[in-house]
């Protein structure tokens, strides 16, 4: 991996992740019902663990493709220099975020933590103010016509049901 995609990786999705929520499950380890982590004979416990498998591949995967087909990484300082429409890309536009909160959503049901479930919606609000005030117009300036196309026919967050095929 190189440093500069580890560097993406530690400082932008761990953060969100794995610092951030270790950090609200530790201030807020004795109040009351903080912690009540889920059991493997609990239902929860298995939910958690298939949200955050699917959301761990889904991230590592757009990770992949950022750095081997756009040349870059998902973080500002250093983009991709290619459009990535490939893969889950091809069903949203955001599909690391998505698997971000897939990831969020099971630490949640896994530690038993409204706090975390609150992180979740914060991280989430975050990105839905961001992505369409900041990110899509940089895109639109960096891309042109190629990423407008793409915009106007994959939606940002509800996955399309059949994959587009682009132009």
């Amino acid at each position: 991996m190189k440093w500069t995609t580890a560097k993406a990786v530690v400082l932008l999705p761990a953060a969100a992740t794995i610092y951030v929520p270790a950090v609200i499950l530790w201030v807020l380890a004795d109040t009351p019902d903080a912690l009540s982590p889920a059991e493997p004979n609990q239902f929860r416990f298995w939910i958690g663990i298939a949200m955050a498998l699917d959301g761990l591949v889904l991230a590592a995967w757009t990770m992949a493709l950022f750095d081997r087909i756009g040349k870059g990484t998902p973080a500002p300082w250093a983009p991709p220099e290619k459009l990535v429409v490939l893969g889950p890309y091809r069903h949203l536009r955001n599909p690391m975020n998505s698997g971000m909160l897939l990831i969020l959503g099971a630490e949640s049901l896994l530690f038993g933590s409204w706090y975390l479930a609150g992180w979740m919606c914060v991280f989430f609000a975050v990105c839905a103010i961001y992505f369409p005030l900041h990110e899509e117009p940089g895109l639109e300036r960096r891309f042109g016509e190629s990423y407008r196309l793409y915009k106007a026919n994959v939606p940002r967050w509800i996955p399309r049901i059949r994959p587009w095929e682009g132009p």
